[in-house]
């Protein structure tokens, strides 16, 4: 599968900056990333969208799913998102 760069693709595919995305973070279940993946973003200078936090937990209940929209001015500040998420030792993932 070839990879096209952001910069070839036609106009509305691909990510839209600014614009607000979704990322999700996956870890233990108590290890309250409920209170700070939001945190942790808004840190970073992001903004994260009032209301819009969802979490789920996995069928076991080991593991918790949290979900934020934020605004992102960058490439870069998007993925800075993911950076300091997933240096976080209570995230496993993110999406």
């Amino acid at each position: 599968m070839k990879e096209t760069p952001f910069s070839e693709l036609p106009p509305g595919e691909g990510f839209v900056f600014p614009g607000e995305f979704e990322i999700t973070a996956v870890g233990r279940a108590g290890a309250g990333l409920e209170e700070r993946v939001p945190a942790l973003l808004a840190a970073t200078g992001l903004t994260v969208i009032a209301g819009s936090r969802r979490l789920r937990p996995s069928r076991e209940g080991h593991y918790v799913a949290v979900s934020v929209s934020f605004s992102a001015l960058s490439r870069d500040a998007y993925d800075g998102a993911h950076r300091i998420l997933r240096a976080d030792p209570d995230v496993r993932y993110t999406l």
